[in-house]
């Protein structure tokens, strides 16, 4: 259990992102648990949290999607469970089998993919599925709800029965409604339908006539509805079946029901991990949405918050489409404590809340928006005193509520507490108050605690610079316009700029010399010292910006010169390849165009032959000296003559082999084209064959056959010609 008190919480505003969290949830149960979300108590239980998280978030940078993990409520259902002689109806039962299945999925989806997904395959490693579950439901309950009728063979027979019945009842019908409507009894609509009942629309004059039960008429009185006396006592018969059926269906679902109970334990367990990966999820989408990270948990005592936002004011400035100024902070044992000053609406509450949600957050197992080399420690304590916490209920001042919580403080801080004060010392006399603070202050500092505290007194910014591992730090201001910058800087006190922010709203000049005057001079020209270095500061800082843009784009440049240089080089080089290759092939060029002239001139081919070929010599040479060619040993040479030699032999007997089979395959296609052709000599053309003429494509049928000629019918026209012209494509089918 956390020791961190619900004050601490409610100062830093947790509930508002737990509810923004809560929205991420697929379920109720999932939403519930995330608003009641609390810090964890020790690091051990934290870190898997943290992990998990993590490894849900990585989703949205792989393919391998977690499965969907919808799941249904079933605390109902464990309930009626528990209670002896009860049963489940069929859609309970559909609800279990929904989570059971959903739970299979999961666990063989974590098994598959373990590695990317390590502790929550370990987390996994503790649900065991239970098949009987699944079998058990599907064996009785349809995808539909409603018990199969194979469930036992009592229910079978009941439904054929209630099927027979029910035919019977509608043959009945009709003939009655046949026999009244041929009569003239019945009205135009001749039917309608009675508390689930086919019944006569029968005039109301003719009422008497009908042998039936009368069961209603229509508003008018005009006609009457009657059920034929042929139908009633199938009806009967029925109801009687239908609840046969239903005492039949209680049986069954009470036997299915007790077949569940011994799996009411894994049942607790199914919904429990469902309801935490839905926890688990909506924390992911979450992160993903304010763009959060898990830091480096760290074992020693440091923090180092670098580009953190404050994740409520992130997601506000980014909806009205506005930037957010992120600060970067640390505390260490170099620098224990910070004491931020400067004027009102500077951010010096922002600041110093950004720290304290998000180390709330990470320790209630959230993902913070924070630089990905952000470094951390877990707090045991983290203690605040934040706002005007005047309390009417108790009669407390402003000043008395904030002793009562410097109590609390001074019981509590130890080396493993981050303690966040703003407005430290105020709701008293400014000197009584400021005094008591630095004893304060002091106090916190023996007591190793780290923390951030706000404020507005000198004395403060003085007792900061004299301790060794306390730093004064300020939010800056443009001295110009005297608008807030909202970056923080550390290593000096801020100035209040009171009477120049006084002077920008518009209050007399006279009125603030005047307040100038009845404040102490040393009070004045520390104030003023402190606004002139934040002044030089601020310039110095801008010129140190400007210079490190200026060796930003010299870096970019020189980058941008190596590039071109080096493409330059590429091309440089492919060209001198190409002005070689060229050269070569004007000097073969030339030495050709030589020999053709001189053999044009001598008409000598013989000549022409030696002198190209002592060329081709004295080339290949030059060739063979800049390529040497790889030298085989002897015994390598030998075994290359050897394995060459066996390959011939091999193919010679393939070859031998191939060829007898050649000769054989031949003879045979030789004797079944004489069979084939014989056959064909021998046939006896008919009406309705299908034939062609020797040497044509075009297929027809015969017509009719007169003598030793054929007429042929080709759909279109019809030709003749003389049987030993034909070639038989399909003998005509006996009818």
């Amino acid at each position: 259990m956390s020791s961190i008190s619900e004050k601490t919480l409610i100062d830093l505003e947790l509930a508002t992102v737990l509810k923004s969290v809560s929205e991420f949830c697929i379920s109720d149960l999932g939403k519930n648990e995330t608003i009641n979300i609390r810090p964890f108590g020790s690091l051990q239980k934290l870190q898997p949290e943290l992990l998990q998280v993590n490894e849900y978030l990585s989703t949205y940078i792989n393919d391998n999607k977690i499965p969907n993990h919808y799941f249904d409520d079933i605390q109902k259902e464990i309930h009626i469970l528990n209670i002896e002689n009860s049963y489940l109806e069929a859609a309970s039962f559909l609800k279990i089998l929904n989570n059971t299945n959903t739970i299979f999925e999961l666990l063989q989806f974590f098994k598959k993919f373990k590695n990317y997904y390590p502790t929550l395959f370990n987390v996994s490693l503790t649900i065991e599925f239970q098949k009987p579950i699944v079998q058990n439901i599907e064996k009785i309950i349809t995808s539909y709800g409603e018990i199969n009728e194979n469930a036992s063979e009592v229910l079978k027979q009941i439904r054929r029965e209630i099927h027979s019945v029910r035919s019977k009842i509608g043959s009945s019908f009709t003939k009655a409604l046949s026999q009244y409507s041929s009569a003239g009894y019945l009205d135009e609509i001749r039917e309608s339908v009675v508390d689930n009942q086919r019944v006569l629309a029968v005039i109301a004059m003719h009422r008497r006539k009908i042998k039936g039960s009368l069961v209603g008429s229509s508003k008018t009185g005009s006609i009457v509805y009657i059920a034929p006396e042929a139908t009633l006592q199938f009806s009967r018969e029925l109801q009687n079946l239908l609840y046969d059926e239903h005492q039949e269906v209680i049986k069954i679902l009470k036997n299915l029901t007790n077949s569940l109970r011994e799996f009411i334990p894994d049942l607790i367990t199914y919904q429990s991990y469902l309801t935490k990966l839905d926890v688990i999820a909506s924390k992911a989408k979450y992160a993903h949405k304010i763009n959060g990270v898990l830091p480096k948990i760290t074992s020693e005592r440091k923090v180092f918050l670098k580009n953190a936002y404050h994740p409520i004011l992130l997601v506000n400035n980014n909806q009205k489409k506005l930037k957010t100024i992120p600060q970067t902070l640390e505390l260490n044992k170099q620098q224990q404590i910070i004491v931020i000053s400067g004027p009102n609406a500077g951010g010096k509450s922002i600041a110093l809340k950004t720290i304290g949600l998000l180390q709330v957050m990470l320790q209630s197992g959230l993902l913070i928006p924070v630089h990905e080399h952000s470094e951390t420690c877990f707090f045991e304590k983290i203690l605040t005193d934040i706002g005007d916490n005047q309390s009417i209920e108790n009669q407390l001042s402003t000043y008395s509520y904030r002793l009562k919580n410097m109590r609390n403080f001074l019981r509590n801080c130890n080396d493993s507490t981050l303690f966040l004060i703003d407005e430290f010392g105020t709701g008293s006399d400014p000197e009584l108050g400021g005094a008591l603070a630095e004893i304060f202050l002091e106090e916190f500092y023996t007591k190793g605690a780290y923390g951030i505290i706000t404020t507005h007194y000198a004395n403060l910014k003085v007792l900061a610079s004299e301790l060794e591992n306390v730093s004064n730090a300020n939010m800056q201001f443009d001295e110009k316009t005297l608008e807030p910058l909202y970056k923080l800087f550390i290593g000096q006190a801020g100035s209040s700029f009171t009477f120049e922010v006084a002077q920008k709203n518009g209050i007399p000049f006279s009125l603030i010399n005047k307040a100038k005057k009845r404040v102490d001079g040393e009070k004045v020209r520390l104030d003023k010292t402190i606004s002139n270095l934040q002044k030089e500061r601020n310039k110095l800082q801008k010129n140190s910006e400007n210079l490190e843009k200026q060796k930003s784009k010299a870096i970019e440049q020189t980058d941008s010169l190596n590039e071109k240089q080096l493409k330059i080089q590429d091309k440089l080089e492919s060209f001198q390849e190409l002005y070689d290759s060229n050269q070569k092939m004007l000097a073969y060029g030339r030495k050709t165009n030589e020999l053709l002239h001189k053999y044009f001139q001598t008409n000598n081919k013989k000549q022409l032959t030696s002198d190209f070929n002592n060329w081709v010599t004295v080339e290949k040479t030059k060739h063979l000296k800049r390529n040497p060619p790889v030298v085989k040993t002897k015994v390598q040479k030998k075994q290359a003559i050897i394995e060459k030699q066996q390959v011939e032999k091999k193919l010679k007997t393939v070859e031998t082999e191939v060829l007898v089979e050649v000769i054989k395959v031949r003879e045979i296609k030789k004797t079944e084209a004489k069979k084939e052709a014989k056959q064909k000599a021998d046939y006896i053309f008919k009406i309705n064959d299908k034939i062609r003429i020797i040497g044509s494509n075009s297929c027809g049928t015969i017509e009719k056959i007169e003598k030793n000629n054929a007429f042929i019918n080709y759909g279109f026209f019809t030709t003749k010609t003389t049987l030993n012209k034909l070639e038989l494509v399909e003998s005509a089918k006996n009818k």
